[in-house]
């Protein structure tokens, strides 16, 4: 399973080619991509157009959806902020945090275009699904 963030999500609804668009059609054709509650929020709240919004809606509908703020990632969560800053790193948006903690808790891959979630591969052993 691959994790897949709203970052490249938006990519592809988009039409936007990358190797993060390509990588996530090869998981989707494996049946390997997956899906977080926040992720499938923040995804679905960019749409402008009601008819973009249904029709993505009702695909995102049939990926896995996890919880990703669980209580057992909560204080999780706030220990891998804690460790970034004090590696001198901020991250800017707390869902990040609980994106990367979830895949990190649970060794599952993120796929990713957002660089906040970088400092998470270099120093708290987030994997990424593609290289940087």
């Amino acid at each position: 399973m691959i994790l897949v963030d709203s970052s490249v999500w938006i990519d592809y609804f988009n039409g936007i080619d990358n190797n993060h668009t390509d990588y996530l059609d090869k998981v989707l054709d494996d049946g390997w991509a997956a899906i977080g509650d926040l992720i499938y929020v923040e995804t679905l709240q960019g749409f402008r157009h009601d008819r973009d919004y249904r029709l993505a809606r009702k695909y995102l509908r049939y990926l896995d959806c996890h919880t990703l703020l669980t209580p057992q990632n909560r204080d999780k969560s706030a220990d891998h902020y804690r460790h970034l800053r004090k590696n001198g790193v901020t991250v800017r948006k707390t869902i990040d945090v609980i994106i990367a903690t979830f895949c990190i808790e649970n060794d599952i891959p993120l796929l990713f275009r957002d660089r906040d979630f970088l400092p998470f591969v270099k120093y708290s052993g987030l994997q990424s699904a593609v290289k940087h």
